[in-house]
């Protein structure tokens, strides 16, 4: 509680500090600034410590207030030379002028419209007529009437009949007079006009031809009949139906950011600012409009992203029409708004060039989606592997087989295809050209795979030891390239493998390690070589993907997910953080994802819808360049693998060089060893490798100390005991099921 005295105490002190200051006086302000300017300079004080270092402000005097943004005569930062190199140039030809394909695109969709529009009124032009002839009585009735009402000056009466009402007489006379000269002169204008419109018609009756008649006939019953048209029943109809869209300005934008309810942007807005700095005029782009600009400080480009569909009710637009994006070379408060005038999963893409025709070559992009502009978005499916992620229903298994049908148009590809969901989606891909194909998850499916993971293994290995032996100046990179592909000696084709619910391979009960360690080399060593794995899940998560696969796939297609795991598993660590979210695709968005690759940032791409009809006849032209190369083989080809029960047992072949006297031993020492007893097999692995190799049978490597030329040198290595561990546990899974 508060003290009736505690009040008047703040009082009183001050009363006594007063009346203790018997020095007061009026200042002089303008003697009290110069005296302490005087003080701050330390050359004008001979009692100064000149010491530059014993305040802050290197004057020695520590009344003295440091200015932390000091002023100075001129503008800091670069130079105007400085500043023109550092500018942003914008183009003077529009992105879409300079791509012949583009160009070619729009001027297609150009002459299409104008040839339907004409087609379709050319069809319809009988019975326009009929009906313009029809309505041509009461067009020339509405003519005669309507010029009978001009020439009495019909528009006047109103005027004149409010004068009468207030008994205005001067105004009365004084519009009567201005309405009989308007009558006699409009009187003698249509008595004229009748004269010679009948004269002329006379004239073309005796003198002019018979066809010139009947085109003068038809034009004036078409104009009657388009004079006699109801405002309800418009004689033509629209051709086409042109999308409405509203132009996006500046005040909507600024509506639709402060209905977000962001507090940075609220408070601008409040206080009479924009809450929003346009760095750009609002613009065309594409079937859309664009607008560029920098938020507040504070605000990122992900807090926008995280209210798109607060920001499209804002805008009164669908959601699929609008689209927040960062712009990467710029600060994270740099937006750029792209609204478009249809939603991006109902606008109509521009006809694939590999749907009739075409083939591909895989070390080259291939256009597989549009972006939200309509634009082309190209993948190269070679020297990478790829993840694709996505709730059920929403196009990943059509997303993954249009991947493999552009494989397919390679002939010189050779194609792996499981469908573990076993629905058949695959299928047009499998039975026309797959060299190996299986559906569904029985054993016997998950027997076929496992068989052709290990040969995918030992091919990939065989691909190593080709790659090495070639001459520098044929393989100077060490990589597999187009020219190699074609020498089909050397063996170096490309190999594409597509896995539908890889999940089912990574969690099965017996067989999950071993695919997920050939699957990991697959996806670190494959590209190089010429193998491509492609992973496609309903479940991204660590088990269904892992870790080391999802972490060394550079390339990745994401649909629409649910959580931020489940996005930063296909898309990267961070991605959700970055603003790069598949969260926020609704469900209405099939088949539009982003794509994380080919050396540029996240693109939002609507992959091409491909049906089954579509599918099977992809896969039957890709058949028939297969029969023309010569290169189909296998399952396509009705052939059956051989059976394989074991490619090797690494665990146990480790036991076999590693004496149970030597429970630790360099990893080193083990590949060498293994080298020793399967070369084909163990050839050319490193430490790292083996390591890589343990790592599915939850074997890590350890420190290993041994004594050379009397001193203690610790590597890598591994304990024995672990590898008779993880082999007893192994082992007795086996006999429990």
């Amino acid at each position: 509680m508060k003290h009736p005295d505690d009040d008047n105490e703040l009082f009183h002190r001050l009363e006594a500090e007063m009346a203790a200051d018997s020095g007061g006086e009026v200042v002089d302000l303008d003697k009290a600034r110069s005296a302490r300017a005087e003080s701050a300079d330390p050359t004008t004080r001979p009692d100064a410590d000149r010491s530059t270092d014993s305040y802050a402000d290197g004057s020695g005097d520590p009344t003295v207030r440091v200015m932390v943004d000091q002023p100075t005569p001129t503008a800091t930062g670069p130079g105007y030379l400085g500043r023109l190199r550092g500018a942003q140039r914008r183009a003077v030809v529009p992105v879409w002028l300079r791509s012949v394909a583009e160009l070619r695109t729009a001027t297609a969709w150009v002459a299409r419209h104008y040839a339907h529009a004409a087609g379709y009124h050319a069809l319809r032009a009988p019975v326009y007529a009929a009906r313009l002839t029809l309505q041509a009585p009461t067009g020339a009735a509405r003519f005669v009437g309507g010029t009978m009402r001009w020439v009495a000056d019909r528009e006047g009466e109103p005027v004149r009949l409010a004068a009468v009402r207030r008994e205005d007489a001067a105004e009365y006379l004084k519009l009567s007079r201005q309405r009989d000269g308007r009558v006699r002169l409009r009187t003698l204008v249509a008595v004229l006009a009748m004269f010679v419109g009948l004269g002329a018609a006379l004239a073309m009756y005796v003198l002019a031809p018979g066809w010139l008649q009947a085109v003068s006939v038809s034009a004036v019953l078409m104009a009657l009949g388009y004079a006699g048209q109801q405002a309800d029943a418009p004689v033509i109809h629209r051709a086409v139906e042109l999308p409405k869209a509203v132009k996006l300005t500046s005040d909507i934008v600024l509506r639709a950011l402060g209905a977000l309810g962001i507090p940075a942007i609220n408070q601008a807005q409040a206080k009479g600012r924009d809450g929003f700095e346009f760095t750009a005029p609002i613009t065309r782009d594409g079937p859309g409009w664009r607008a560029e600009g920098n938020l507040p400080y504070g605000v990122t480009v992900t807090d926008v992203i995280e209210r798109r569909d607060r920001l499209a009710s804002g805008l009164r637009r669908p959601l699929g029409c609008v689209w927040p994006e960062a712009v990467p070379d710029e600060h994270t408060g740099h937006l750029v708004l792209w609204v478009g005038d249809q939603d991006m999963s109902r606008a109509k893409q521009p006809k694939w060039p590999l749907l009739k025709s075409g083939s591909v070559d895989l070390f080259k992009p291939v256009a597989y989606g549009t972006d939200q502009r309509g634009r082309w978005v190209e993948a190269t499916l070679m020297y990478i592997a790829g993840v694709i992620g996505a709730i059920p229903r929403m196009g990943k298994t059509f997303l993954l087989r249009l991947l493999l049908l552009i494989a397919a148009l390679d002939p010189r590809a050779e194609l792996h295809t499981y469908d573990m969901k076993g629905t058949g989606d695959l299928d047009p891909v499998g039975d026309a050209v797959s060299h190996r194909h299986a559906a569904g998850d029985d054993d016997d499916s998950i027997t076929y795979c496992l068989n052709d993971f290990r040969a995918l293994r030992e091919e990939l290995r065989r691909r190593t030891k080709v790659i090495r032996s070639l001459p520098r100046d044929v393989c100077p990179e060490s990589k597999v390239t187009s020219a190699l592909a074609d020498k089909r000696s050397l063996g170096l084709h490309p190999i594409v493998i597509g896995v539908d619910e890889c999940q089912v391979l990574f969690e099965h009960p017996e067989h999950a390690k071993e695919f997920e360690e050939i699957a990991t080399d697959l996806v670190k060593r494959g590209p190089a070589t010429g193998i491509v794995l492609l992973l496609a899940t309903q479940r991204p998560d660590a088990k269904a993907l892992p870790t080391g696969i999802s972490a060394n796939a550079s390339a990745r297609w994401c649909l629409k997910v649910m959580g931020q795991l489940e996005n930063d598993m296909v898309l990267g660590t961070s991605a959700y953080k970055r603003g790069v979210r598949a969260t926020m695709f609704a469900w209405g968005d099939k088949g539009i994802h982003y794509f994380v690759g080919e050396g540029s940032d996240a693109r939002i791409v609507r992959s091409i819808y491909v049906d089954g009809q579509g599918a099977d006849a992809i896969g039957a032209r890709a058949r028939r360049l297969r029969e023309e190369a010569g290169t189909l083989s296998g399952h396509a080809l009705g052939e059956a693998p051989e059976p394989v029960t074991s490619a090797y047992d690494l665990l146990r072949d480790i036991l076999a060089v590693v004496p149970a006297d030597e429970p630790k031993v360099w990893s080193e020492t083990v590949v060498a060893r293994l080298a020793e007893l399967r070369e084909e097999l163990y050839d050319g692995w490193d430490p790292e490798g083996l390591a890589a190799a343990l790592k599915p049978h939850g074997i890590s490597t350890i420190q290993v100390g041994r004594r050379v030329k009397g001193k203690v040198v610790n590597r890598r290595g591994i304990d024995r005991s672990h590898i008779t561990a993880a082999i007893a546990e192994r082992d007795g899974k086996r006999d429990a099921g």
